[in-house]
């Protein structure tokens, strides 16, 4: 080691000994007398100073230039719940904005959030230079209404004209940000549809039974909700509060398993632990007959007009025109093998779905009194089953708790078309009437309602609050609010959905209620 580099620093040890504490000299330098092979010793090649290394710097995090094809562990775990949606909006525009004016991305349109990809898809290559220069190779003449490449004015002059009907930037425009970013901030912005977590109505139900088999309320098309509360039905109109009681079960010493409304809303189906079918006017409050038939109680029940079919533990799916004798217009479905649970007709009247406690999901139709289609992927019994009144032909059907799947179904081809696991029972289901939606309830083990965007199948919103199965679902007649019920002996009233089909009427010459004359 030099001398004088070596005199220096032991006077510097010194000087720290005497503002620290006590060090040994000797420890010091023999830590730091360098080896042979040290590149210390040749000072004439390295000085005292300290040159940081910048081997291990990263970049692409410094400059915030990210690879967007690498997904972090975050990214990969998709939110469903669209509570922040209008959040997720303005985090994406104001990106967009960022990547235009930084980055040159060109971008004109935010994605929607619930339906796109999270990621921002720019119209230019990903892998692009952080600082891009460039010089325009035309010269500017005095009679050229062109800017000069060299002009170190922020703004640009066109010759062109603007129009009202052009989506151009006007070329007189004192914003700061480009042409494309502007675009961007003009471009029209979908709405955020916020759905209350809270029910808007909660109605007491002493005695609702917690059976995942039964089907005990349902909603009218006259906007009346009945409900089968043990022995008793109950009705409860949604315009005026009232609640009446339509009939008592304890004289016969039968109880209620099942209720359904006929389409005009006059009527009321009435399913029994004994296996009868009653049917009620529920103007009148009066009964007008009984059919006989299943030896098992009734679970389900689905009207088709003047039609009502019934299915029951037994095994067997009565359907019956109520407007003749019972004897001359029943027709016996056979294909079950254990309880038929649900029951749906299709929106064209002309398929009936059946899910039964045998795992399987039927499909029948006028003409034969066997299935015309039979699917058998689900691993639990089939209770939720639902048409889309959006997409001929389109059935969707839920498993229970060994299944947890809702499974959707091309019945046109008879071929299986999407599955989504909902990690918890799946009680029932229901389209919205106006967008390309459903809502499923479920059961053990999270009791939880969710709302689904078909065919994405993201999750729009998960509502709680029952703290048992939520067994029961329908649905207002004008199709935005549901009601729950569960074996908390609750009934719940959320807001879901919306009317977002055009109000406005046909101008067609071809339809008769627009023209008197």
């Amino acid at each position: 080691m030099d001398q004088d580099y070596e005199r220096r620093l032991l006077r510097q040890i010194n000087v720290q000994n005497d503002n620290t504490s006590p060090m040994k000299v000797k420890d010091v330098i023999c830590h730091l007398t360098p080896t042979p092979e040290s590149p210390l010793s040749s000072p004439s090649k390295h000085g005292d100073r300290f040159i940081p290394s910048r081997a291990g710097a990263n970049w692409s995090i410094n400059f915030h230039r990210i690879n967007e094809n690498e997904k972090s562990p975050t990214q990969n775990k998709k939110t469903k719940d669209a509570t922040s949606d209008s959040g997720k909006a303005d985090g994406l525009a104001y990106s967009a904005l960022l990547k235009n004016e930084l980055l040159g991305a060109g971008i004109e349109k935010v994605l929607d959030p619930q339906t796109e990809d999270r990621r921002l898809q720019p119209s230019t290559p990903e892998r692009r230079s952080l600082f891009s220069y460039s010089l325009s190779a035309k010269r500017s003449t005095p009679d050229d209404n062109s800017v000069s490449p060299y002009s170190l004015s922020p703004y640009s002059l066109s010759a062109k004209r603007s129009t009202p009907d052009d989506n151009s930037v006007s070329p007189y425009s004192l914003s700061p940000v480009s042409s494309k970013s502007q675009k961007l901030l003009r471009s029209p912005r979908k709405p955020t549809r916020k759905i209350s977590k809270i029910p808007f109505k909660v109605l007491d139900a002493p005695e609702l039974q917690d059976d995942f088999y039964l089907n005990l309320v349902d909603w009218s098309s006259l906007n009346v909700l009945s409900v089968g509360l043990g022995t008793c039905v109950y009705l409860w109109s949604a315009c005026t509060s009232q609640v009446t009681r339509l009939c008592d079960l304890s004289v016969e010493g039968d109880s209620v398993t099942s209720v359904g409304w006929s389409e005009r809303g006059n009527l009321v189906a009435v399913g029994t632990h004994k296996g009868f079918v009653q049917i009620w006017d529920a103007t009148a409050g009066k009964k007008l007959f009984a059919l006989e038939g299943h030896t098992a109680r009734v679970g389900a029940l689905a009207w088709n007009a003047d039609q009502l079919s019934s299915g029951s533990r037994d095994r067997m799916i009565l359907q019956r025109d109520i407007r003749t004798p019972p004897l001359q217009s029943e027709r016996r479905l056979q294909g079950h093998r254990q309880e038929v649970c649900g029951l749906k007709w299709s929106t064209d009247h002309q398929l009936l779905a059946s899910g039964g406690n045998d795992n399987k999901l039927l499909v029948w139709n006028h003409s034969s009194v066997l299935p015309m289609q039979q699917y058998t992927e689900h691993l639990a019994a089939v209770k939720a089953i639902a048409w889309s009144p959006h997409q001929h032909g389109l059935l969707a059907s839920g498993g229970g708790t060994a299944d947890r799947c809702i499974r959707f179904w091309n019945t046109l081809t008879a071929q299986p078309l999407q599955c989504i696991d909902t990690g918890s029972q799946v009680c029932n289901l229901a389209w919205s009437k106006h967008t390309n939606e459903l809502v499923s309830t479920h059961g053990y083990s999270q009791n939880q309602i969710l709302v689904w965007k078909y065919p994405s199948l993201t999750q729009v919103a998960k509502l709680t609050g029952h703290s048992y199965r939520v067994l029961y679902l329908a649905m207002s007649p004008d199709g935005e609010a549901i009601v729950t019920g569960a074996g908390d002996e609750t009934l719940r009233f959320w807001n879901v959905f919306s009317k977002t089909r055009s109000t406005k009427e046909s101008v067609s010459v071809l339809n008769l209620f627009t023209r008197i004359r």
